[in-house]
């Protein structure tokens, strides 16, 4: 494992993160304690848990609504679908 001061990385901290994600063992000492930088997924139950407290159930109910009222409001035609054309920014 590379061992770095927060010093030492910082000028390079993408490079350091780089090697993390190549799979490389890095490190920073921090407080006496070594902290690895690796690569972590993430899954969107874990990002709904994470910033706004949602239970698996709850984002269930969250996505449904979601769901409704997008067709609704496209129904209205408060909505289009966006296609990345030139006419979506009219």
């Amino acid at each position: 494992m590379k061992t770095l001061t927060i010093t030492e990385g910082r000028g390079r901290l993408g490079y350091w993160l780089k090697m993390a994600t190549q799979g490389e063992d890095v490190g920073f000492v921090f407080e006496g304690k070594i902290v690895a930088l690796r690569p972590v997924g993430v899954t969107s139950d874990d990002y709904a848990l994470r910033e706004y407290g949602l239970t698996p159930a709850e984002m269930e109910r969250a996505e449904k609504k979601i769901g409704t009222e997008v067709k609704a409001a496209t129904k209205r035609g408060e909505m289009t679908r966006f296609t990345g054309g030139p006419d979506d920014f009219r």
